[in-house]
């Protein structure tokens, strides 16, 4: 993980909430910040994987909620919706948190 992220700890402490209340299989990061070239104008990537899909609306909370914790843009993405292009790239980098 890049040294100059501190939001690891936070995703540690809302984990088992986000969990329970969406139905999280498991999630990770992955992009600039686990490769340590973000910026300050930079999003986080976080790859999610469901037990059970939520509605789009459910989707859009949970995106909410992690860029209110971590105090940033967040780019939430589906395991099952990642474009074909992306796929290996994004699932050789993700560390699971």
């Amino acid at each position: 993980m890049g040294q100059n992220w501190t939001g690891e700890n936070t995703l540690h402490t809302i984990k088992p909430q986000l969990t329970n209340q969406y139905h999280i299989k498991r999630f990770g990061l992955f992009g600039s910040v686990i490769r340590g070239d973000q910026s300050p104008d930079s999003d986080i990537d976080i790859l999610v994987e469901f037990e059970t899909p939520p509605s789009i609306f459910g989707f859009l909370e949970l995106e909410e909620k992690l860029e209110e914790a971590l105090q940033s843009p967040v780019d939430l993405v589906d395991i099952e919706g990642i474009k074909p292009l992306l796929r290996s790239k994004i699932l050789s980098e993700v560390q699971y948190v």
